[in-house]
């Protein structure tokens, strides 16, 4: 099993995707990463040979910007927009939508589940 980044790849995958499995790789940077290295990007991941996947490992360090220092990077971002309290960052510290969609309606996925309001009214107006 070939292991990149800390990141242990599928092995029935192609290299080309399973090499999107890396934090910061995909498709495209994963089959340019494979020409530089001089690896056929079609082929499986169990099929690699101990020696190209030191080749792949060597392009995916020297270009850089993956996995841990990539997330530490954005989060870093994120906390500066946070510090400075601009509108992006007020956003992401109420954990809102930042780029302006809408959230009457929408915003699911980033507000969470529904509140109970009407619930909890009815809950108080038992109690008297």
């Amino acid at each position: 099993m070939a292991r990149i980044a800390g990141v242990d790849l599928p092995p029935n995958k192609r290299l080309w995707i399973g090499l999107t499995a890396i934090y910061g790789i995909g498709q495209h940077r994963a089959r340019s990463l494979a020409a530089k290295a001089g690896v056929d990007h079609t082929k499986k991941i169990k099929d690699l040979t101990e020696d190209e996947v030191t080749h792949l490992r060597n392009a995916i360090e020297s270009e850089g910007g993956i996995e841990g220092d990539l997330r530490k990077e954005q989060q870093m971002n994120i906390r500066r927009l946070i510090e400075i309290q601009c509108y992006r960052g007020l956003r992401h510290r109420r954990n809102l939508p930042v780029h302006g969609q809408r959230t009457h309606t929408n915003a699911r996925t980033r507000k969470g589940p529904r509140k109970g309001a009407v619930a909890a009214k009815k809950k108080v107006m038992a109690r008297k």
